[in-house]
């Protein structure tokens, strides 16, 4: 093979990947020109045979192509495959700096792999694979993917890792970094006293990546790596320096959100969003409105629909979604592997419902009303005349103790109507002397529900391809031309009328994938969602990760016991979804979650900053307020759709 194909050399990324299409005519081209009998002497070429043979063993080959024509071409892979083996395995001390050579950083990780799996660690001395190794531009981040070689220069790799005070970026890689792109493998010498002493020394490091700063000063505590809670101090304000030097150096972009009220205008709500002129949200809400809807029932109805704390199907909108993070947000930055992921959707949903529920509490009380009063009366009063479950209890804080005080009161009642619902759900009643008995903490994800399998989750590998088809900012379905394109394929085809042959051909076999799974059809005209039950289910599992069951018409139920039985969904019953459950943990404690706030662990506990008096306390009431609400309304969603469940039956 000549040079001038070095710069166009074939990589395998992924059978889905967008780069798989263009890089097929350039598989068949070396596949069909490949002779068993010719000796391979280049490393980069046998590399680029691997990564063709991964492409003839998936059938990765031009749509064109005949049944015959497939076979005969991925016939040849088994002895691509002994003709890479036989290269390596050939490999030794005197020869292993040669074969190495010039191999491009691209092909690195294979090079290790293919090393390793045909034993040339065990063959070759470390004082002759280590040094050829460096000399070929392969970094120690790269030499710690394999485990046989790691294993074959324990001391060595050890050495080197000790060697520099970014020798801690490969212990927080492999311990504390989510979605780490390849395995980390540390040798057996290296101590948790090593680890402890270069994340020290990298701490106070010149150098230091300030997002590893901030997975340490995050992480839970570990004694496999010598983490503990001095450690993470350190860390901590490390980072927290590293911020204020940061910002005042530079301005950064600013974004808030402003709430107020109209008395002329007639729609209950006006949202302007922030443009480059003015860089704030702007809510502003019907005093009308407001005035009239002082009673109980409609303060908290406007949590759910003025305020737009859930959607259509009751689910919460405050969680951080995967589906509303932005590209960028996604793919740069380093998480950690205990980490809640936010993006700025999150943060400003998290400052508008905030500052919500800050303005609502203080409109409230001009009218003489406090918005605990208004919780207590959902659980001592409207649960027991709309629905007969007596015995609950909450009991406000007063209004003359201090933010603290309030917090700390407001956790504990939250916690309490927590195991007050679980109980109720166990025993059909509150038992107060049984609550009384019950030391545990409140489980979030775990509290059951009065609805056997009230959510939908996505199941499986195929469903969640098909999601991301539909609805991902990546589909390769978004984009066919300037004038038919838009943020997702689900939308582009609900827009446009969009026939099969609009569709380029690599966009084609997705097209088809879809048709086939009977969640598309062409019609000849157009191409187009054969249910819209099934469309509204499969984008509340995107955006939202699970759907409401019995927030479905009887039609919607049917489809969905159908996605079940193929495999597609699961139905799990608890009151609040996983990612629900999942967001009440990040801001209350640690169970899932070494990032959060832990406001629950804190002030319960008496371990909440101080210093600052006692308006640093306000933030976190209204966030605790803004959780008890959220419980409510989603307690009052499971007791309103038990008792129609329960009507439909005696009925039936």
């Amino acid at each position: 093979m000549s040079d001038d194909t070095v710069g166009r050399r074939v990589r395998f990324y992924g059978a889905h990947d967008l780069a798989t299409g263009w890089q097929v005519p350039r598989v068949v081209e070396i596949a069909e020109l490949f002779d068993p009998n010719e000796a391979l002497r280049s490393a980069e070429d046998v590399l680029e045979l691997h990564h063709v043979q991964q492409y003839l063993e998936l059938g990765l080959l031009p749509t064109a192509y005949t049944d015959e024509e497939r076979a005969q071409l991925q016939a040849r892979a088994p002895r691509i495959r002994s003709a890479v083996a036989r290269f390596f395995s050939t490999i030794n001390d005197t020869n292993f700096a040669t074969r190495v050579a010039g191999v491009d950083h691209d092909y690195h990780l294979d090079l290790i792999e293919l090393l390793g799996r045909n034993n040339a660690f065990e063959r070759c001395d470390s004082s002759t694979a280590l040094p050829a190794l460096a000399a070929a531009g392969v970094h120690l981040r790269e030499l710690l993917t394999s485990k046989k070689l790691v294993q074959a220069y324990d001391t060595q790799i050890r050495g080197k890792l000790l060697s520099s005070p970014r020798g801690a970026e490969h212990v927080v890689r492999k311990y504390l970094e989510e979605d780490t792109r390849s395995q980390v493998h540390l040798p057996a010498s290296f101590t948790a006293v090593d680890a402890r002493e270069l994340l020290e020394a990298y701490i106070d490091y010149d150098d230091a990546n300030p997002n590893y700063i901030r997975l340490i000063a995050a992480a839970r505590e570990n004694s496999r790596v010598g983490i503990d809670a001095r450690l993470k101090l350190r860390a901590k304000r490390r980072n927290d320096q590293t911020t204020a030097t940061f910002f005042a150096e530079n301005n950064g972009f600013r974004m808030g959100c402003k709430v107020g009220v109209s008395e002329f205008q007639d729609q209950l709500v006006v949202i302007e969003g922030a443009t480059s002129e003015e860089h704030d949200s702007r809510y502003t809400y019907s005093s009308q409105w407001l005035d009239e809807t002082c009673d109980n029932a409609n303060i908290l109805n406007n949590f759910m629909h003025l305020f737009g704390f859930v959607d259509h199907q009751v689910l919460l909108t405050l969680p951080s979604y995967p589906a509303n993070l932005g590209v960028m947000e996604r793919v740069i930055g380093i998480t950690g592997n205990t980490e809640y992921k936010t993006g700025v959707a999150f943060r400003v949903t998290d400052m508008c419902t905030r500052l919500q529920t800050h303005f609502y509490r203080d409109f409230l009380q001009t009218k003489g009303i406090d918005l605990e009063q208004v919780v207590a009366w959902f659980f001592e009063s409207y649960l027991v005349e709309d629905f007969g479950a007596a015995n609950f209890s909450f009991s406000p804080s007063q209004g003359s103790t201090s933010y603290l005080q309030k917090s700390r009161h407001l956790f504990a009642e939250m916690e309490s109507v927590a195991n007050q619902f679980a109980l109720f759900v166990a025993d059909g009643q509150v038992d107060r002397d049984l609550l009384a008995m019950g030391s545990e903490l409140a489980q979030y994800k775990d509290i059951p529900s009065l609805l056997d399998g009230k959510y939908i989750y996505p199941s499986g590998e195929e469903i969640n391809g098909v999601l991301q088809l539909l609805f991902s900012d990546q589909s390769r379905l978004n984009y066919i031309s300037a004038d038919l394109s838009a943020d997702a394929g689900a939308e582009l085809l609900q827009e446009n009328l969009v026939a099969y042959d609009d569709f380029e051909d690599y966009q084609k076999p997705s097209v088809d994938h879809l048709i086939g799974l009977n969640i598309l059809e062409n019609t000849g005209n157009r191409v187009q969602f054969v249910d819209a039950e099934q469309i509204h289910i499969l984008r509340s599992l995107y955006n939202t990760q699970a759907a409401s069951y019995y927030h479905l018409t009887a039609t919607g139920r049917a489809v969905a016991d159908y996605m079940v039985a193929r495999g597609w969904a699961v139905r799990r019953s608890a009151l609040l979804t996983d990612a629900e459950g999942k967001y009440f943990n990040y801001f209350l404690n640690q169970v899932d979650f070494s990032n959060g706030p832990q406001l629950r662990n804190k002030y319960l506990h008496g371990a909440q900053a101080g210093a600052d008096g006692d308006n640093a306390h306000f933030d976190t009431y209204i966030t605790a307020l803004r959780l008890t609400v959220s419980l409510v309304i989603k307690i009052n969603d499971d007791f309103q759709l038990a008792a129609f469940e329960t009507g439909r039956k005696d009925t039936s």
